[in-house]
């Protein structure tokens, strides 16, 4: 078989959002599943791009993400081990699916490199042990991908799962020369019962769906508009009227949020693959998991004890088996069995092992109720530093704020609030209404309601500041950006 490297170039695209509701608390909106940690102390998304680094024929990497996590994910690249490779982002203002991220990537695509560039779909919150197996599957998936085929990697099941989606799938191989790992996909299944899903195992017609595919720009573009045509023409002009944040035309594009917002809300699986007749499955034995619930985070590490129980951080257990517990704090556990623990700095989360896949009712209760558990930890990371919430009341919060060296917030303004910043460590550049100066130690600045300010570290420390929130709203969306340095301010 001829090696991908012979042939077009492929570019990798990483596909990093969703809310990972079902790994509340330590997943939450503004910082999803694939920036969490594993217990390796990597982030998916770090072993997302690392993999790609083992690929041949790579052109560049292209990663479909939320603008608010955007410098998150640049932060990880300039880490990893595929840092060689050119990185390109597209931003989108929220998401709208798979679908619209795959269509923008399309399009993208077609105007840096040209219709026949190969597109590699990549979730950026799967785990993927064998690395060779994963390259080898690419090989089969280009070749597919050359002759116009939408390639899928179909996993092999070990085990009547019930958490993944199936294909089903031809026993023959496909006769053009890509030997038996490629097979004619006839229908996707949605996650099946206990039943059915060992009736799937038996039968060995049926794959796990990863959710990675392989294909042309030209073949994904001509599907969509044979089957879901009313998603790449808003896509488009949200890619046409889309702001380049950076120097680099192409590298950094933020989608137009009209047009973009008016996108259709689809699946990929749901918009094209389902419907097209031109799908196959790479089958491959790699070892792999969507990670979708604690029960297949804690499935990732061995037993630290003779009773199956399996820790993470500080945790003495007595007369307990079956539990995990990931916790910085110190967690006693006596006489229970089969429990997930999970504490974060201002959450807890306590399950039942076979109830885990419910944990994302909780992250829904608590949207409903205005809660901001359900969107930010307590320390809520920011391009210029973080900030950590110390107390909060219906009429004031208290914030701790770290702003990194060479950073600085936007100039912005509050129209329901009034803040008063307090220096504790390191000095303050502020814009406060007409007045621009320093702030040293124990040095203090009273920001008015809708008053213009802005707070800038030009020193060689962090600036540690202890801020004040007086008012009748202290909703993090009471941000009026009149002019910022990553690109968040108002057009």
């Amino acid at each position: 078989m001829n090696s991908v490297s012979a042939g077009p170039q492929i570019i990798p695209v990483v596909i990093c959002g969703g809310a990972g509701t079902r790994l509340w608390p330590v997943s939450r909106e503004t910082f999803p599943k694939p920036l969490m940690a594993l217990d390796d102390g990597q982030s998916l998304l770090q072993k997302t791009y690392d993999r790609i680094a083992a690929l041949p024929n790579v052109a560049e990497v292209l990663t479909v993400m939320n603008r608010d996590i955007f410098f998150m994910a640049r932060d990880v690249y300039s880490q990893g081990k595929c840092s060689r490779h050119r990185a390109a982002f597209l931003l989108e203002p929220e998401g709208r699916g798979t679908a619209a991220a795959v269509a923008a990537a399309a399009l993208w695509a077609r105007t840096q490199y040209g219709p026949d560039a190969l597109l590699l779909i990549l979730p950026a919150d799967h785990l993927i042990e064998s690395v060779g197996a994963f390259v080898e599957a690419v090989e089969f998936a280009a070749r597919a991908a050359v002759n116009g085929y939408l390639a899928t990697f179909g996993i092999v099941p070990t085990r009547p799962e019930t958490g993944y989606g199936y294909l089903q799938v031809d026993k023959g191989s496909r006769a053009w020369g890509s030997g038996g790992n490629v097979r004619t996909v006839h229908r996707f299944v949605e996650k099946p019962d206990a039943t059915r899903a060992s009736k799937f195992l038996e039968s060995g017609e049926f794959l796990w769906n990863s959710g990675m595919f392989c294909f042309s720009v030209a073949t994904i573009l001509k599907e969509f508009d044979l089957h879901q045509p009313a998603i790449a023409p808003d896509v488009e002009r949200a890619l046409c009227q889309a702001t380049q944040l950076g120097t680099q035309p192409g590298s950094v594009m933020e989608l137009e949020g009209e047009a973009f917002n008016q996108v259709p809300v689809w699946s990929i699986d749901q918009a094209v693959m389902e419907k097209s007749d031109r799908v196959v499955a790479v089958m491959n034995t790699m070892l792999w998991s969507d990670l979708g619930s604690w029960s297949s985070i804690s499935g990732l590490m061995s037993p630290t004890d003779e009773q199956d129980n399996r820790i993470v951080g500080n945790a003495i257990l007595h007369k307990a088996r079956g539990c995990y517990i990931r916790s910085e704090r110190l967690v006693g556990v006596v006489g229970a069995n089969d429990l997930i623990i999970v504490d974060t700095e201002d959450a807890l989360l306590v399950a039942a092992r076979d109830s885990v896949e419910e944990v994302r009712q909780i992250t829904a209760e608590l949207r409903r109720n205005g809660h901001e558990a359900y969107r930010y930890h307590k320390k809520v990371m920011r391009p210029w530093g973080y900030y950590s919430t110390l107390v909060e009341q219906p009429l004031f919060k208290v914030k701790r704020i770290v702003v990194r060296p060479g950073q600085a917030l936007s100039l912005q303004l509050h129209h329901h609030r009034h803040e008063h910043w307090v220096v504790v460590q390191g000095e303050a550049t502020i814009e406060n209404g007409d007045f621009c100066g320093v702030l040293r130690y124990n040095e203090s600045a009273q920001i008015p309601v809708g008053q213009r300010h802005r707070l800038s570290n030009h020193g060689v420390d962090e600036l540690v500041l202890i801020e004040v929130q007086c008012g009748d709203y202290l909703g993090e969306d009471d941000i009026v950006r009149l002019d910022d340095n990553y690109g968040r301010a108002l057009a």
